[in-house]
C-alpha cells in the first residue's frame, strides 16, 4: 500500500515498494479550482473557475552531483537527460483529465555513478498561484508493474506559483526519497535553483 508522505519525511524507496527496484515514474497530477458561485465575474476571473485560462503546471528533474554541481535538467524544454535514464513523458497545458497530468520517468539502473541527487519541481509556467490549484499532487510508482510507493499532496494554499516537490537521492548505495514540500516562486525551474541548492 502506498505512503502518504508528509512534508520532510524521507523513505527508501526499494524497501517501501518491497524489494529491488531499477525504475520509477514521478507523476504530477493537478485540477483547476472551482470559482465560487457568488464570487461574480471577478471571482471567474481570480478563481481559477474560468475554462479560457487554464492552468499550465509544468514538472522538471534537476541532476545534480555530490559537490551540488548541476548536471542536467528534464523539463519541457529538454524532455530526456543527455545520458537517457530519465525521460520527461511532454507538457501537459491545462491538467484535463483524471490520473498524472506529467509524468517524468526515470532508469534507477542507468543513472550515472556520479548523481547523487534528483530533484523534482512544479512551477506555473501561465503564472497563477496554487490558491488557483486543486487535487495537486505528486507520486513515485514503480515503472515495473505500475504500483504506487508513495504519494505526496502538493495542494497547499497560497500566493506561491511554484513548489520543490521531492528529492530522490542514493544513500549508502540505495535510493530514497525525501519530500521537501517548500514554496517557491518562478515560472521554471531556473528561478528555483538558488532555493534547492541548500537541500542537495
Amino acid at each position: 500500500m502506498a505512503i502518504n508522505l508528509q512534508k520532510g519525511q524521507k523513505i527508501s524507496l526499494a524497501k517501501e515498494a518491497g524489494g529491488s527496484l531499477s525504475s520509477v515514474i514521478m507523476g504530477l497530477g493537478w485540477d483547476m479550482a472551482s470559482a465560487p458561485q457568488s464570487a461574480g465575474f471577478l471571482g471567474k476571473i481570480f478563481g481559477g473557475g474560468n475554462s479560457q485560462n487554464p492552468i499550465d503546471l509544468d514538472a522538471s528533474c534537476l541532476i545534480f552531483d555530490e559537490n551540488k554541481n548541476l548536471l542536467d535538467v528534464v523539463w519541457f524544454g529538454q524532455l530526456q537527460s543527455k545520458d537517457g535514464s530519465i525521460k520527461h513523458t511532454g507538457d501537459n497545458r491545462t491538467g484535463a483529465g483524471d490520473g498524472d497530468d506529467e509524468q517524468i520517468a526515470v532508469n534507477l539502473s542507468n543513472v550515472p555513478a556520479n548523481v547523487k541527487s534528483l530533484v523534482f519541481t512544479v512551477n506555473s509556467f501561465t503564472g497563477q498561484n496554487f490558491s488557483q490549484v486543486a487535487n495537486a499532487f505528486c507520486r513515485i510508482v514503480n515503472a515495473s508493474n505500475n504500483s504506487e510507493i508513495a504519494k505526496y499532496n502538493l495542494s497547499v494554499q497560497g500566493n506561491h506559483t511554484a513548489q520543490i516537490m521531492a528529492k530522490v537521492y542514493r544513500h549508502n548505495g540505495e535510493w530514497k526519497m525525501h519530500a521537501i514540500g517548500e514554496n517557491s516562486n518562478g515560472r521554471t525551474f531556473q528561478d528555483l535553483i538558488p532555493q534547492i541548492l541548500p537541500h542537495i
